[in-house]
């Protein structure tokens, strides 16, 4: 007896269109910090903030008011003061300091036929456009990465004295040192961080240093003394992507912010990962106090300018309308405003 299977006839199809998978998006957390700086148009590429140097600072340490010398210093800065009766003190100057940055264009561009937009079983240009948001997070992301490593301001784990002898995944002692020198700068805690919106706005946040850093330290940080992860928070409200606080540190990680494979030093006995099996995998981590470094967008496009040409326009140099197009451009340059007030580190992390 015949009977009708599976395979007998061949399918024309034979196949069922299933959801559109999620996919990996960008975290943003250098872009949330810093301030944001509006540049007018027409005003050139290039933006000059300035400072007064404070009495008894010099501009290449302008936060510190008592210089290495020995003595009683703080006495001597009084007694500097005095005046003598019927006498006119000496006059001074005061020192003008310039930080200056440069912005630059960038922008992505996807491209698709008529074709496509008309038969294909999927929204290719709604997907695009999703791909376009998403693409300009990570690009500002990286530009922000980029732009903060030239802080002068560096740390390292271990004994290392540059990221070739970085020897010890980040401990407390290392944020304990970074911070006192911040502190030894005036530089204050973070009050406030950036909202989650096109627009320059602030939102308040608990006090605290702020240290960003690759989501590979986490089981380091854990595991030291003191941890108190955001669900055991006594009030307020973590920042996006906090993960706990040490003491005065508050820790926020991202997987966008890679690490420089075997940059380090050997592995030797030290306990470290090494992707590539002979040195250390070295980390970037920043540390923020306030007013560290600034995000500079051309006022007007504070946000992105998106581009979305539907497939079927006809111009001159598509005159079918045989394609779309979906994009952004935009103007973006990061200022560090106090290289004392913020600092780089690099450090192995625990391999597990």
């Amino acid at each position: 007896m015949a009977i009708q299977g599976y395979n007998t006839s061949p399918a024309r199809i034979n196949k069922f269109k299933g959801e559109i998978l999620k996919h990996a998006v960008a975290l943003e957390v250098l872009a949330k910090q810093g301030r944001q700086i509006a540049l007018p148009k027409n005003q050139s590429e290039t933006y000059v903030a300035r400072r007064y140097v404070p009495y008894n600072a010099t501009a290449g340490n302008p936060n510190v008011f008592f210089q290495n010398v020995s003595g009683d210093r703080g006495t001597a800065m009084a007694n500097a003061h005095l005046t003598q009766e019927g006498v006119t003190p000496q006059a001074d100057t005061i020192v003008a300091q310039d930080i200056t940055a440069v912005i630059n264009q960038y922008s992505c561009l996807y491209s698709f036929t008529d074709k496509v937009a008309d038969l294909y079983e999927d929204d290719i240009p709604k997907a695009m456009v999703e791909q376009v948001g998403e693409r300009v997070a990570l690009v500002n992301e990286m530009i922000l990465f980029g732009a903060l490593k030239a802080c002068t301001n560096v740390f390292y784990s271990g004994t290392g004295t540059s990221i070739a002898t970085v020897n010890d995944y980040l401990k407390l002692a290392n944020i304990r040192k970074i911070t006192k020198a911040m502190q030894a700068n005036h530089a204050r805690p973070v009050t406030n961080t950036l909202k989650a919106s096109p627009n320059i706005a602030t939102q308040p946040v608990e006090s605290g240093y702020v240290i960003v850093c690759h989501t590979d330290l986490e089981p380091d940080l854990r595991d030291i003394a003191g941890f108190i992860p955001t669900s055991q928070y006594a009030s307020g409200t973590p920042m996006p992507n906090e993960i706990g606080r040490v003491e005065r540190f508050r820790f926020i990680t991202s997987p966008d912010l890679p690490a420089q494979l075997s940059a380090g030093a050997a592995i030797g006995s030290t306990g470290c990962q090494s992707t590539l099996g002979t040195s250390i995998d070295v980390y970037p981590y920043f540390v923020f106090a306030q007013d560290a470094f600034s995000q500079i967008a051309l006022r007007g496009k504070e946000s992105m300018s998106p581009t979305f040409i539907p497939a079927g326009e006809k111009t001159k140099s598509d005159p079918h309308g045989q394609r779309g197009y979906a994009g952004s451009i935009w103007w973006k340059g990061v200022m560090i405003e106090n290289n004392q007030w913020m600092a780089l580190g690099y450090t192995g992390v625990k391999s597990l």
